[in-house]
């Protein structure tokens, strides 16, 4: 067996898997992340976690303090906190220092190519909004990082005076601030998705869409997309196949 555990910056989500299947999956708040240890090993539903024979795999951006929960959590091996490199899973990092780019990212691009193999856009729609580009070799050619649609708007909210958070809803011309602040931040997250993929030179290239704002961006997206759950835990499942676990 394998726990997979995707440790982002506001949720960690985990799955417990035998081979290609996905047995068990959860989800937790950053903030309660010493719950790991409480869940692990134990029963999970119909299914007992092997303490020996069970090795863990993470992608972790959370930062130490996490790190050192899912240490403890106390199956099998050591886990293995995966990194980025030069090329796995038939995916080349075009990264100009390949360990930069961050796990989630890469695990997710292995897992878009394994699910496209073709040109494609991977957009993370997080804290943080990434877009990362997929050539038709396989080849990361690069990727932007901007705000996510909550983080916009906080970030603005946050640092200018008159500025209060406020429920807004999606508007072309909107005529109060709640919603000229949300529908700013769909507006610029699309435009950066949409920009990004006129750089394929390809129209009918996929836009692989996941995170909490997916749904959110792709209803306004003018693009052919798709969302997929759960790509860092895919790409995770990818690479430890690739290792032999």
């Amino acid at each position: 067996m394998n726990l997979l555990i995707d440790a982002g910056n506001t949720r960690i989500k985990w799955a417990l898997t035998d081979g290609e299947r996905w047995l068990h999956s959860g989800t937790l708040a950053v903030g309660q992340s010493n719950e790991l240890e409480q869940i692990f090993p134990g029963s999970l539903g119909k299914f007992r976690v092997d303490s020996q024979n069970t090795q863990i795999w993470v992608s972790n951006v959370a930062g130490e303090e996490v790190a050192q929960h899912i240490r403890n959590i106390g199956i099998g091996p050591q886990p293995e906190f995966i990194l980025a490199r030069k090329a796995q899973c038939g995916v080349r990092n075009g990264y100009s220092s390949a360990a930069q780019l961050g796990s989630d990212r890469w695990a997710a691009l292995i897992a878009a190519w394994h699910l496209v193999r073709g040109e494609c856009l991977v957009v993370c729609c997080g804290t943080a909004t990434t877009i990362d580009t997929l050539s038709t070799q396989g080849e990361f050619l690069g990727g932007l990082i901007l705000p996510g649609v909550d983080l916009m708007q906080s970030s603005l909210c946050n640092a200018t005076a008159q500025l209060k958070p406020a429920q807004g809803k999606y508007t072309q011309l909107p005529s109060n601030t709640a919603d000229a602040l949300l529908s700013g931040a769909i507006q610029a997250s699309c435009g950066a998705i949409e920009r990004q993929h006129a750089l394929l030179g390809n129209s009918g290239a996929s836009v692989l869409l996941g995170g909490g704002a997916a749904a959110q961006l792709q209803e306004f997206l003018n693009l052919p997309s798709q969302m997929v759950d759960n790509l860092v835990l895919q790409g995770l499942l990818l690479i430890a196949q690739e290792a032999g676990a």
